[in-house]
């Protein structure tokens, strides 16, 4: 277990870190990291086998205890069911990590709108909902950590990801203020955004297709970006951006003049 000071809330009984989107990528790696400091974890996607043999590795290599919850927490009624659970079990979650979701590339218009309203559920709607179940009892308790993952996306308007990038800058924003409005409560909330990841996520032609005009040096592998999450909520940071390159990125999206970003990406992105 680390022992350098932190401001996560000690392992404990019944204390549980509840990851998302946890049965792939950063989910996966977020997951092994927390184990590795001696949390129990609680896993929750969809796919349950995935997340049964993820348990029975963190188990395995780090003597934790490790639950899983299948659950689409798009769906409120799911997210219901996965409070049920919870208290089933006599979990009390003191880590919140806000991973799911997912990402389209392609032209607004010429995308399925049942999945781009889909998207806005998982990826904006459920970490409020998240956070809005957990949150107030960590600030009762008066210790507590959220991690939610964003992107780099969010920092900036992008051609062919409107909804992508709609949904991610909802993510940063409401956990900047969240990080602002909690300060002294003894809960933390800290913003991971990638930037390009090799990981499922990458699976949608469309965003693959945005995704390799991107310079490898841009890229950063997800262990490196789980890591890198969970030391910058340990340290009570509001923002975490793994990569020198990301970095000055986010910085240039943020800054630059809109009008000028966006005849930058119609003239690079495709028709």
């Amino acid at each position: 277990m680390n022992k350098r000071k932190t401001s996560l809330p000690s392992p404990a009984p019944g204390s549980t870190a509840l990851v998302t989107g946890a049965s792939s990528g950063i989910g996966v790696e977020i997951a092994r990291s927390l184990a590795r400091r001696g949390h129990a974890i609680t896993l929750v996607a969809r796919r349950k086998e995935r997340l049964e043999r993820l348990a029975s590795d963190l188990r395995a290599q780090h003597g934790v205890r490790v639950d899983v919850i299948a659950a689409d927490i798009a769906d409120p009624s799911a997210r219901e069911r996965l409070l049920t659970e919870l208290d089933e079990l006599g979990l009390t979650v003191e880590i919140l990590v806000n991973n799911a979701g997912y990402g389209t590339g392609g032209r607004f218009v010429k995308l399925p709108l049942d999945k781009e309203i889909g998207m806005v559920r998982i990826n904006s709607e459920a970490v409020v909902a998240l956070c809005g179940a957990f949150v107030p009892d960590m600030v009762a308790r008066g210790r507590g950590a959220v991690l939610n993952v964003a992107s780099t996306i969010g920092f900036q308007p992008l051609l062919n990801e409107a909804t992508y990038c709609a949904t991610k800058a909802f993510s940063l924003t409401f956990t900047e203020a969240l990080h602002g409005e909690l300060k002294g409560t003894g809960v933390t909330v800290t913003a991971l955004c990638p930037g390009p990841v090799n990981t499922e996520f990458m699976d949608d032609p469309g965003v693959q297709e945005g995704a390799s005009m991107l310079p490898k040096p841009m890229w950063v592998d997800a262990s490196v970006v789980a890591e890198k999450g969970v030391r910058g909520l340990e340290r009570r940071r509001r923002v975490v951006v793994p990569g020198v390159l990301n970095r000055i990125g986010t910085w240039l999206g943020r800054h630059t003049n809109r009008r000028l970003l966006l005849a930058t990406h119609r003239a690079l992105s495709p028709v």
